[in-house]
Parts: C-alpha cells; structure tokens; sequence
C-alpha cells in the first residue's frame, strides 16, 4: 500500500512541477529530491524549445496539482561545431540502450573522462541508468576523447551517440 501511495505522490509531484512550468512560462524545469541512501527522485519537466533550468526549493504539499508533464527531449552537448551526424562518426560510442547519462560515478566526483582524456579499451566512459540499474559504458578502444554529446542527467535513447574517441 505504501508503494501506491509513493507513486501518487509522485504523480502529484510531477503534475505540480509541470503547472509550475506552465504558469512561470519556463521551457524546462528539472529537481532532484532524495529520500534516503537508495531512494531518489529526479524528474524534468520539458516543452520544447531552448532549455532554461529553474532551481527551486519548494515542499511538494506548497505546489498545486494540474496539468501533465511533457516528455524530455534528448540535449546534445557538442564540443565544437557538428559538420555531419556524430554518430556516424568512426570513433562514435553509441547507447546501448534507453537510460539517463551520468558522467561521473556519483554527484560531487570526477567525471570519469572529459575531453582530451585518454582511454584505454575497456575504460569506463560514463554510466547509464536503466531500470535503476546502474550500466557503466567501457570504451570500445583505446584514444583520445575528443568530443562528449550528452550532457550530465540527460536521457538517451539506443543507438544515440555519446563521446567520440579517436
């Protein structure tokens, strides 16, 4: 019973977020809340558009209840100008399946790689989660990286790119 009443909390959270949204004419809203050493909750709110992040501490009982909330779409961070589609690029490191990128094993650490790193086969890259399962993406080969086009909490879909190695 507890788990039902955690979701609709939840639900009610993610509805008040998206009226925040809504009504302060914001593009993209994301927070994080945790709840104890396993249990967290991060929920971005999005409609299209250029993305804008508002921080805001607000007790989820002080927030109204309406409105759905959009789906994220995918941002890409480049490091660089794009001449062509990344992941047709040799040295692209694909998704291997839909979660959301972490580039450092926890909030606060170091990233595992940032550009100009060098990596050998094997290296972790950068985890995803999915399912609340934490996958760490090792590099497929030994190089430079020299282009990383997720950003930190971004979801990603399979086959999407996400670091170029050369």
């Amino acid at each position: 019973m507890a788990d039902k009443d955690t979701h609709d909390s939840d639900v009610s959270f993610i509805r008040a977020l998206a009226e925040l949204l809504r009504a302060n004419d914001l593009t993209e809203l994301e927070v994080k809340r945790d709840f104890g050493e396993n249990d967290k909750l991060v929920v971005r709110v999005s409609r299209g558009g250029p993305p804008v992040v508002a921080q805001m501490a607000l007790p989820a009982a002080a927030m109204p209840a309406p409105a759905p909330a959009a789906p994220a779409p995918a941002p890409a961070a480049a490091a660089g100008p794009v001449p062509s589609d990344p992941a047709a690029h040799p040295g692209a490191v694909t998704s291997p399946m839909v979660g959301t990128v972490y580039l450092q094993p926890e909030p606060g650490a170091p990233p595992f790689v940032t550009v100009g790193s060098q990596v050998k086969t094997g290296d972790t890259l950068l985890i995803i989660e999915a399912m609340k399962t934490m996958n760490q993406i090792p590099a497929p080969h030994a190089g430079t990286v020299k282009r990383i086009l997720v950003e930190d909490g971004a979801p990603v879909e399979y086959g999407a790119p996400l670091v170029i190695i050369e």
